[in-house]
């Protein structure tokens, strides 16, 4: 089919990359053009590019561990991380531009809004974040409804690790529907339990170490960049509230206490040196 490219020209940069149609992209609203509202686009745009790459990676990520490719997936899972924190400077972009130049153009927002990012709530639903609430926030969006949807039913992070661990002989129980509160703590406990085994005895299991601890600095950096996140926007806007209607700044720290894999985290808590016969420490309550 003939494009701007020429239909029998031989493949080159632009043509493999279709650079005409990635620069066609930046559509700004203000009128005329506010010279910042580029770059805001082209920084937003450029994030929902690392979210589908990251998504990939995820993806792989649980696939390789289902298979028992711990090392491998550990491998990917580093990716994502590395990405992550590339993603943590390219908030700081948006810092070049001051207060004042921002609001030029903010209002040409409304209603969107970053909360809307349909693929930001897919890694967390995909991590293991899965909050029902925000999957409804999407009901009028039939595209962004049924994606988050596969994503809230289908396989997660955490899932794919411990499945892993029982796999390997740990005592990891399914984060399934318990039938009371009770039930939830104790298989929130067995899984903090598995966990320090891995940290304990890491040189005996340095696959599941590996992979652990590669979940925690996703976890780690995905809350870096909320916390980066929140500072960028407490500087452009103070409190205001935000383009699609929330409290702003104050809804976005109600986020940053948010963990994908709690156990992980709980875990360092109780790890001891002290690791007899019977087994790692653990305060059972």
């Amino acid at each position: 089919m003939p494009n701007d490219y020429g239909s029998n020209a031989p493949l080159s940069y632009n043509k493999y990359l279709r650079v005409a149609d990635l620069i066609g992209l930046q559509n700004c609203l203000s009128d005329p053009a506010h010279h910042d509202e580029l770059l805001f686009i082209t920084v937003h745009q450029a994030y929902e590019l690392w979210f589908k790459q990251i998504l990939h990676e995820i993806d792989a990520v649980i696939s390789q561990t289902n298979e028992n490719r711990l090392t491998a997936a550990a491998r990917s899972l580093r990716r994502v991380v590395e990405i992550e924190k590339l993603l943590i400077n390219q908030i700081h972009i948006l810092e070049t531009m001051t207060p004042i130049s921002f609001l030029g153009f903010r209002d040409e927002l409304n209603p969107a809004s970053g909360f809307q990012s349909m693929q930001f709530r897919e890694i967390e639903f995909a991590s293991g974040l899965k909050q029902e609430n925000i999957l409804n926030e999407f009901r009028d969006d039939e595209f962004a409804h049924e994606r988050l949807h596969k994503r809230f039913a289908g396989p997660d992070l955490g899932e794919a690790f411990y499945s892993a661990l029982r796999a390997r002989g740990l005592d990891a129980p399914a984060n399934e529907i318990a039938s009371d509160e009770a039930e939830s703590k104790r298989r929130y406990g067995r899984r903090t339990q598995a966990v320090l085994e891995v940290l304990t005895h890491f040189e005996e299991r340095p696959e599941e170490f590996q992979l652990g601890e590669a979940l925690l600095e996703h976890d780690e950096y995905f809350s870096l960049w909320r916390s980066h996140h929140i500072k960028m926007v407490e500087r452009m806007v103070g409190t205001k509230r935000g383009t699609g209607g929330s409290e702003g700044v104050g809804y976005l720290r109600t986020t940053l206490n948010k963990k994908f894999f709690p156990e992980l985290w709980e875990a360092r808590t109780y790890l001891d040196t002290k690791h007899g016969a019977g087994g790692c420490p653990f305060a059972k309550e």
